[in-house]
């Protein structure tokens, strides 16, 4: 298996074009050494030639060009991209399939609730209709033990040799969202992707609002976990006068504190760890900052765009 890390930034990159925070300011005038990032997305692949694309960030041109192994060349117009998942239906995760229009008919796969979203508040694939078109493929979440919300394994036609698992995260759905304050499984996802030739698994989660018992598998049986590093504390918004809302308001588990990323992922022993979506608020983006280095010293690496992972 191998993963490749398209974007690691939250929605607006970084530096985020219209922020003079410290991150932002210091990153532009060089006072702070930091690693510019597109926003989130990864792909995945068996082979390295066919891949699964999830999330679609509005930066999914330049993901493109930075990794060639996307754009094969089979033939006059040819792509990588087998079909694309998507964890939620936000609007830095989603916008990016317009980029994707003059291509075959697009393989989507996502929960109703985000083909709700995306059909009615943000009708991205309405207008697709008049492109591509979206081939939309159900992740359907079903009720496990006890209760428990879960969803059914599935494959990706052409990418041989690879499994998906969704799990429901405690998250929040966008703004636009008939159910924004009404809560449903299915508005954000996790993902176990598991090689079937090897049996190596990741944990994907960028959206990861708060643990759950359904969790516990996930988290404990991965070879590597990827999950939610936008924020450092709840309230770090709220301290810049950039929002009034905190992270868990909003759907994201800061890192710092005692009940914090941090300290969840100090619980298992087994996989490498790595942060993705991270804000441009996020003191971590600064690699000279002592919270980079408290990262360092719990074994919790900081994702950047062209990582790649093979676990």
């Amino acid at each position: 298996m191998k993963l490749l890390v398209l974007g690691s930034s939250a929605g607006g990159g970084f530096p985020q074009w219209n922020c003079n925070c410290r991150n932002c300011a210091g990153q532009r005038d060089g006072s702070v050494r930091a690693t510019p990032r597109t926003q989130s997305s990864i792909a995945v692949s068996a082979d390295g030639v066919d891949w699964v694309l999830f999330n679609a960030s509005p930066d999914l041109l330049t993901q493109i060009k930075a990794n060639p192994c996307l754009q094969p060349n089979r033939g006059l117009r040819d792509t990588g991209i087998a079909g694309v998942v998507l964890m939620d239906a936000q609007i830095d995760h989603v916008t990016g399939l317009f980029m994707l229009r003059e291509g075959k008919p697009l393989p989507v796969w996502c929960t109703p609730q985000v083909q709700e979203d995306l059909t009615t508040g943000n009708p991205v694939f309405n207008v697709l209709s008049h492109f591509c078109t979206v081939r939309w493929h159900p992740v359907e979440i079903v009720e496990g033990r006890p209760s428990i919300p879960s969803a059914r394994p599935f494959t990706v036609p052409g990418v041989a040799g690879l499994s998906f698992t969704p799990v429901p995260l405690s998250s929040k759905a966008p703004p636009y969202s008939p159910h924004r304050h009404d809560p449903h499984p299915g508005d954000n996802l996790g993902m176990l992707i598991e090689d079937l030739a090897s049996g190596r698994k990741v944990f994907y989660a960028p959206g990861f609002g708060a643990m759950e018992p359904q969790l516990e598998p996930f988290l404990a049986d991965a070879d590597c976990v990827l999950v939610d590093g936008t924020f450092w504390t709840d309230d770090e918004m709220i301290r810049l006068g950039i929002s009034t809302k905190g992270a868990r308001e909003i759907g994201h588990l800061p890192q710092s504190g005692p009940d914090g990323m941090i300290a969840l992922l100090s619980r298992y022993a087994k996989p490498r760890k790595v942060l993705i979506h991270i804000n441009n608020t996020n003191p971590i983006l600064d690699e000279d900052s002592p919270e980079r280095a408290e990262l360092a010293r719990a074994g919790i690496e900081v994702a950047y765009d062209g990582m790649l992972i093979a676990p």
